[in-house]
C-alpha cells in the first residue's frame, strides 16, 4: 500500500501535470470506486477545474473551482496516469478524467480497493475519514506533548499502534518498521511500556524517515510508481524492512522477520531488544 512518502510524491506530480486543467468530462469504466452516485459525481465535475490538490496522511484531496473537492484514497495498488492518448490506457484504468486540452488523467487500480468521493470543499476536514486520523509526521502537531498520551495509552505491542491511523497517520508497515530499528525499539514491546526518551525517539525517526523517503520519491517494492510512472529509491535506503537475512547495519546480527498483529515485521534482535 502507498504510504505517505509515495503518496505525497504523488500529490506533488500531479501539481505539475495536472493543476489548473479543466475537466470537460468524467469516464467511469467501474463505478464502485466512486463513493457516490456516479452519475452525480460526472455531472459535477464537468467543466470544473483543478486549483489545487492537497493531501492528508494517505488521502489526497483534489480542489475543483466549483466549491468541490474529491477525496481519494490508493488503497493497495491505485495509481494516476497521465496520458495524451486514450489507447494508452488499459483495462485496469477505471475512472477517466477527460481535460478541455485534450489530455487525460486516468485512475488506475488492478484490484479495484480505491476510492473516490466528492465533498464541499468547505466540508472536507469534517469527513468521517479524515477526522478519525491522528497527527503526521513532519506536522507541527507530530510532537512530544500530543504523541507520548496517544502512545501511552495502549498495552498493544507499538508496532501494531503504530500502524493505527487515528493514534498516527501517514506511517505504514514500511516506515514503522524502519523507525522501530531506528529507535532501537523491539516491534512487540508494549506500547505503555516505554520511555519518554523511546517515544521522543520515534518522533524524531519519523520525522527523519519521511523527510527522507519523499525526497527519494518514496518506496518501489512491488508496483508503486508515482504519476510520471517513475518508480521510487527508498528502497535502497531500508536497515530493517524487507531485510531478512541480511546483517544488521549496526551490529551485523541477521534481521528477522516475524508476525506482529498479523503483519511481516522485520528486526534486530540484538538492537532490538524487547522489554517485558
Amino acid at each position: 500500500m502507498p504510504e505517505m512518502p509515495e503518496v505525497e510524491t504523488v500529490r506533488r506530480g500531479l501539481v505539475e501535470l495536472v493543476k489548473g486543467k479543466t475537466i470537460e468530462h468524467v469516464e467511469v469504466r467501474y463505478a464502485p470506486i466512486i463513493d457516490d452516485d456516479s452519475q452525480m459525481f460526472q455531472t459535477l465535475l464537468s467543466d470544473a477545474k483543478i486549483i489545487d490538490i492537497r493531501r492528508r496522511a494517505k488521502f489526497l484531496i483534489f480542489d475543483f473551482d466549483n466549491g468541490y473537492s474529491m477525496i481519494s484514497h490508493l488503497r493497495m495498488e491505485g495509481k494516476y496516469q497521465v496520458r495524451d492518448n486514450i489507447d494508452d490506457f488499459d483495462k485496469h484504468v477505471h475512472i477517466i478524467f477527460h481535460f478541455t486540452d485534450g489530455s487525460m488523467l486516468g485512475y488506475r487500480d488492478v484490484r479495484k480497493f480505491g476510492r473516490m468521493k466528492l465533498v464541499k470543499t468547505s466540508e472536507v476536514l469534517a469527513n468521517k475519514s479524515l477526522t478519525k486520523l491522528g497527527p503526521e509526521p513532519l506536522s507541527p502537531e507530530f510532537n512530544f506533548e500530543n504523541i507520548y498520551p496517544r502512545i501511552m495509552r495502549h498495552k498493544k505491542s507499538i508496532k501494531t499502534v503504530l500502524l493505527d491511523q487515528s493514534v498516527v497517520s501517514g506511517l505504514g508497515n514500511i516506515y514503522v518498521d524502519e523507525v522501530l530499528w531506528m529507535s532501537k525499539i523491539h516491534p512487540e514491546t508494549s506500547a505503555n511500556k516505554l520511555t519518554k526518551k523511546d517515544v521522543q525517539n520515534i518522533i524524531d525517526a519519523s520525522n527523519e524517515e519521511i523527510k527522507t523517503a519523499i525526497e527519494a520519491g518514496g518506496t518501489t517494492i512491488r508496483s508503486y510508481v508515482d504519476s510520471r510512472g517513475n518508480s521510487g529509491t527508498f528502497q535502497l535506503m531500508l536497515h530493517a524492512y524487507d531485510q531478512e537475512g541480511q546483517p544488521c547495519e549496526r551490529c551485523q546480527t541477521i534481521i528477522e522477520k516475524i508476525k506482529v498483529g498479523g503483519r511481516g515485521t522485520h528486526f534486530c534482535p540484538n538492537c532490538q531488544k524487547l522489554v517485558k
